[in-house]
């Protein structure tokens, strides 16, 4: 099983002025440790209530995806997720390619429907319904797709319309970054991520047992699609590491390696610091990656 770290906050000791190196000792022990991604949130305001305040300081995604791309050398670097509705597709397809051509071929495209209504109203993002979001966002991986093909045909979507999608420079990852979807829907995101993804995230705290069911539907899409299921990566976060024992946290990983997981991804206490990140990867990645 891979592992990665999320980064979900920036209000750390230190004030405003104080993010730029939290974050570099993030990257840099995350980099240095062997971890698989760094993630950051694709959000503007911080999730209230769940992670804090609204008015807690939140980093523009791939602003900050970029800044770690200069700071690190071999984790790949990914959005967890990103909005369809927050940027067009085409410009979402160039944001990712130049992520991708910067970090040497380290990106991802993570994106998902979008819920967090507050921000888009608060910062003036259009916020549309959800079955609109949703075909927004099939048309936006078709089209990021065709752009990473180098097909530069025009495109007349039902919600975006590309007289010309150049796209160039093309990315350095072969075929092209990979893809994840966010969400656990059993009609629309989990057919896309048969259809379109590398990889599906979900998150652990329906349990167990959802989480299975979640994945027999993953695999019914791709049977029906001819899709071969073991290419996509499953992906589960929602683990917070505050230095806990390691036997807690492999009885919290275990039975999803079971079903299927391939990939966890923590939020770490104090991650700022950078030591706690080097201690979940001498504490915890070995063992996890043995499942």
């Amino acid at each position: 099983m891979k592992v990665s770290v999320q980064v979900a906050d920036f209000t750390w000791p230190g004030g405003d002025a104080a993010i730029a190196s939290g974050l570099r000792a993030i990257g840099q022990a995350a980099d240095e440790a062997g971890f698989d991604t760094v993630w950051v949130m694709d959000h503007f305001f911080q999730l209230e209530p769940m992670l804090g305040p609204a008015d807690h300081a939140m980093l523009e995604g791939y602003t900050t995806l970029s800044y770690l791309a200069g700071i690190t050398e071999n984790v790949r670097l990914g959005t967890l997720v990103t909005g369809v509705h927050y940027r067009t597709a085409g410009l979402l397809a160039k944001t990712v390619t130049t992520l991708d051509v910067l970090s040497g071929g380290r990106a991802w495209l993570g994106i998902g429907a979008g819920w967090y209504e507050r921000e888009s109203v608060g910062l003036g993002f259009p916020f549309p319904p959800l079955t609109d979001r949703f075909e927004q966002l099939e048309e936006a991986l078709q089209i990021v797709l065709q752009m990473w093909s180098g097909d530069r045909t025009p495109i007349e979507g039902a919600h975006y319309q590309l007289a010309e999608p150049i796209n160039s420079p093309q990315a350095l990852t072969k075929p092209r970054p990979p893809i994840l979807i966010g969400g656990a829907g059993e009609k629309k995101t989990l057919r896309m991520v048969a259809q379109y993804a590398d990889a599906a995230n979900l998150f652990i705290h329906p349990g167990i047992e959802t989480l299975r069911r979640k994945l027999d539907v993953l695999k019914a899409h791709c049977e029906r699609m001819g899709r071969d299921y073991d290419e996509i990566s499953k992906t589960v976060g929602g683990f917070f590491y505050t230095g806990q024992p390691l036997s807690e946290i492999v009885e919290q990983v275990k039975p999803l390696a079971e079903v299927g997981f391939d990939h966890a991804i923590f939020n770490v206490y104090d991650d700022y610091l950078g030591t706690p990140v080097e201690r979940l990867a001498t504490e915890v990645l070995p063992a996890i990656a043995e499942l």
